[in-house]
């Protein structure tokens, strides 16, 4: 535990261009207690840099909302390499596929509750709240997943369990504990979530991390705390205490369970005569049969398959009252930055709706008794209830922002300390628009950059992507349906150069940082609708704002007021830029950025992880762990992971040099 820890920003550069006068007005903003700041900043000016040098002047923790899952992976990257030594963390749906319960009454049909977790995100999202109730350095990339209930924040920190070196603790005592707070007693594997036990030493992995707790305790009493390598077994630390944080957020005390037993009970009953009154048989008996159900499994095990639908008894809080979130478990002075605040401020004010409609359903046939409305993301005012001071951030401000933000909080960073201008922009005939695109492909490619085409729709981008396939370019699609981790894979590819091009719709509009991209090509664009309303053909335009040779070319048989609109505000940007660099004697040039891996700067950066020392490791145990090393060399090679197989190839080398 670490609440005197500070931000402490790397980074090569200095503010330049009117990135000072933009973190000076915003940190003044909020020392003054502004509750709404607007920063006005264009593609490729620095944004994410201000915003870190803001968060180390004020100091203090932080939540970054992002819009989409991609975009979060990729701010909670750059954030991890400005703050090496702090907090970061990243808090998305830990869901890879997610089908919620629903029932359709025309068919009679009842969809149960399926879902694929991601173990890694789930990892992230443990971490993220053990840093906040552990530490004041702390910042967190999240997305609207972060206004969904998580768990009551009182109870997940009173329920942790507090061991000190020269505690009395009896083992099986110690057990029971972890038992109650959701840890499993490990079997053929040791994972996240999972306790080991042998003679007096007991081993608890804990959801948050990589690495694993080891706790020596004769004669009932601890002897020794350690952190060790959960493959190796390698002690990494000695520590002096540990607070071992519950195994899921959703998590009660036995009292708290008892309780909630006695109101389910007693709202099932009276739900069950409300629905037999009006003559719905069925439907009473389904309520009581289901819900008796989940009462057996909660008093067996503390736990049941859609608990999120009780938390109103487990929390003793009365119906509609909000659930808790995320934004729960951060201090009251928190600071909020909506990255694409133009996108994300609409999408957190939507997803109350569309749960209250099917939630209904499920109640008016009986599947889930009323508190289930309780089990919800935030209502919008109750969002804006929960923060005290935000900034928004776009280069395309929405009318909330305008409102609610005074003319002084509006922050404006236009100027690029890279000198780069906003990229020329063409109109072209849609009319042998595959010619004219393929000869830009190729021009650009042979520069070694990269493209980004943009359709209207997920088969247009399918079947763009077949097409380029079988002319041999190296391309990939990207839009919904594609998974958090891989979508992140597919970027990084982009920008290391083993894919040339990507194909999507709007997922590639907002905030992506892909400074390799030379050349945008926005098929259809003068087509009416949100994705080529003027905001999004801005947005779009900017993605090619990184490179000295971005250019963007907007496929269409009529110039829209869309594009008109849009064409004229970057040629504005363009002259404003330009007049700096004459100034002051710049020559544009391409932004240079690191290629980063979340997964790994994650493991790195946030997890705390020491490097490992191969001498601390027994001769015996160097010979196992080259072996192991070996077979998934062999399994990344067969997989085409060349990385990581080199990766793993060099340790290999490592430990067979010390032994």
């Amino acid at each position: 535990m670490n609440k005197d820890q500070k931000f402490v920003l790397e980074s090569p550069f200095e503010p330049k261009g009117d990135q000072p006068a933009a973190i000076d007005g915003l940190i003044k903003g909020i020392n003054r207690g502004d509750r709404h700041q607007v920063l006005l900043g264009a593609t490729g000016t620095g944004k994410t840099f201000a915003i870190a040098k803001v968060i180390e002047e004020l100091q203090r923790p932080t939540l970054i909302l992002a819009h989409n899952k991609t975009l979060a992976a990729q701010l909670c990257s750059e954030f991890q390499s400005f703050f090496p030594h702090n907090a970061i963390s990243y808090f998305v749906s830990y869901y890879d596929y997610y089908q919620p319960e629903a029932y359709m009454p025309a068919t009679d049909t009842y969809i149960e509750k399926d879902a694929s977790i991601n173990e890694e995100i789930n990892k992230f999202r443990h971490a993220a709240t053990h840093h906040l109730l552990t530490r004041r350095d702390v910042l967190i990339v999240a997305s609207v997943s972060c206004i969904y209930g998580l768990g009551d924040v009182k109870d997940y920190e009173s329920l942790a369990v507090k061991l000190k070196i020269g505690d009395p603790v009896q083992r099986d005592k110690l057990l029971r504990q972890l038992t109650d707070i959701r840890y499993t007693r490990s079997g053929m594997e040791f994972k996240q979530g999972m306790v080991h036990v042998l003679g007096d030493t007991v081993e608890v992995f804990p959801p948050s991390a990589d690495t694993v707790i080891r706790m020596e305790m004769p004669f009932d009493e601890i002897e020794t705390i350690q952190e060790v390598d959960s493959f190796t077994g390698e002690v990494l630390q000695e520590l002096e205490e540990v607070n071992i944080f519950p195994a899921s957020h959703n998590v009660a005390s036995q009292e708290k369970i008892d309780r909630a037993v006695d109101g389910i009970m007693s709202d099932m009953e009276i739900r069950e005569k409300e629905l037999f009154d009006i003559g719905e048989i069925a439907k009473s008996e389904r309520i009581r049969q289901r819900t008796e159900y989940d009462i057996e499994m909660l008093r067996e095990t503390g736990y049941c398959m859609g608990i999120e639908n009780y938390v109103r008894y487990l929390n003793g809080s009365k119906p509609g009252t909000p659930p808790s979130t995320l934004l729960d478990y951060f201090p009251d002075d928190f600071l909020l930055f909506v990255d694409e605040s133009h996108i994300s401020i609409p999408q957190v004010g939507g997803m109350y709706e569309g749960n209250k409609s099917r939630k209904q359903t499920l109640v008016d046939y009986g599947f889930r008794l009323p508190s289930a409305h309780d089990n919800r993301p935030l209502k919008f005012d109750e969002f804006e209830n929960r923060v005290k001071q935000a900034v928004y951030v776009s280069a395309t401000p929405g009318k909330y922002e305008y409102k609610n933000t005074p003319k002084k909080g509006i922050v404006e960073q236009i100027i690029r300390p890279t000198g780069l201008l906003d990229p020329p922009v063409t109109v072209k005939p849609s009319v042998n628009q595959i010619d004219d695109l393929t000869r830009e492909l190729n021009e650009t490619i042979a520069r070694g950059e990269r493209v980004l085409i943009t359709t209207l729709t997920k088969k247009m981008s399918e079947k763009l992507t077949d097409y380029l396939i079988d002319a041999d370019y190296k391309v990939r699609y990207l839009h919904s349906d594609i998974e958090t981790m891989e979508r992140i894979e597919i970027l990084r590819q982009l920008r290391i150069g083993d894919i040339d091009i990507i194909v999507g719709i709007n997922l590639l509009r907002e905030g992506l940082d892909l400074p390799e991209v030379s050349f945008i090509a926005i098929m259809d664009a003068d087509k009416q609708g949100f994705l080529r309303s003027r905001d999004a053909l801005i947005q779009t335009i900017g993605r090619a704002a990184r490179n000295v040779n971005g250019h963007v070319t907007l496929y269409a048989d009529k110039v829209s007021d869309a594009m008109e609109q849009a064409m004229s505000e970057t040629e504005r940007r363009r002259e404003i830029q330009h007049a700096y660099n004459v100034k002051h004697g710049i020559t544009p040039q391409s932004i240079v950025k690191a290629v980063h891996d979340i997964s790994e700067e994650a493991r790195k950066l946030e997890l705390r992880r020491p490097k490992r020392n191969h001498g601390k490791i027994p001769k015996d145990e160097k010979k196992r762990l080259v072996e192991e090393l070996g077979r998934q060399m062999e399994l990344a090679s067969q997989n085409m992971e060349f990385e990581k197989a080199a990766d793993l190839r060099d340790e290999i080398e490592l430990l067979r040099k010390e032994a």
